[in-house]
């Protein structure tokens, strides 16, 4: 089986100027990424994917492949992740004739991620042949249960009215259990990316973490939150 993660790190960003260079415990944020695929026990190949030459060089420096610069036109804020995937899929599979069993997506945004999560959640793919994807959740501090919009009148709308009468009336041990994307996994298949235009697909299997362990940065609220959580523990 091959598997290969794929870190995709453009040079733009707004909330964070050059967030994937930035420093967190004596490394560029991007380098944390990188050492989590290598130390992986499933990861045949690690490939950064990147617009930019300085990246580049780093995530070479932390052993990482970088084959090409990524086009400008999908290095925009608002491009998706899809075009950028199947971008470094088509290249590896024109210039190399390589196609993996499986794709791992990682941000560089999380720089605490354990390696053995990444194996749990290729391992749940691998076990799973009737799902699409893997995504990694947590259970959320606010719930949705307890949320509102304003209606046209200037009203509170319960998003879950649909659920309960007074949703947000319920008491805690009771609110359903719900999840939300945490971005620190992703795993896939090639035939979801290109068969279904999708990185998730329709089916997709959960890995569940617990919050405590999640952190993704976006912000420089969240970089020193980061900091202060998890820069002991890298």
């Amino acid at each position: 089986m091959e598997t290969i993660a794929i870190i995709p790190a453009r040079g733009g960003s707004k909330g964070i100027k050059r967030k994937n260079l930035v420093p967190f415990n004596g490394k560029p944020l991007v380098a944390h990424s990188v050492i989590h695929a290598i130390q992986s026990g499933l990861v045949s190949r690690v490939l950064v994917s990147t617009d930019d030459e300085e990246i580049r060089s780093v995530a070479l420096s932390y052993g990482a492949e970088a084959p090409f610069l990524r086009p400008a036109e999908l290095a925009e804020d608002h491009v998706l992740d899809l075009p950028v995937f199947e971008h470094a899929l088509l290249w590896l599979m024109e210039k190399e004739d390589y196609q993996p069993d499986f794709v791992v997506h990682l941000r560089p945004t999380t720089p605490y991620r354990l390696p053995v999560w990444i194996d749990d959640a290729l391992q749940l793919l691998m076990n799973h042949p009737e799902a699409d994807s893997v995504r990694s959740i947590s259970e959320p501090d606010k719930h949705p249960y307890r949320m509102f919009t304003i209606d046209g009148d200037g009203f509170l709308d319960p998003i879950m009215k649909h659920e309960h009468p007074v949703p947000y009336l319920l008491r805690r041990q009771d609110l359903p259990s719900v999840y939300y994307y945490n971005c620190v996994i992703d795993v896939t298949r090639p035939a979801t990316i290109f068969g279904k235009k999708s990185m998730t697909g329709e089916r997709i299997f959960p890995y569940i973490m617990t919050p405590d362990e999640v952190i993704d940065i976006d912000t420089p609220r969240d970089l020193e939150i980061a900091r202060l959580l998890f820069g002991g523990k890298l």
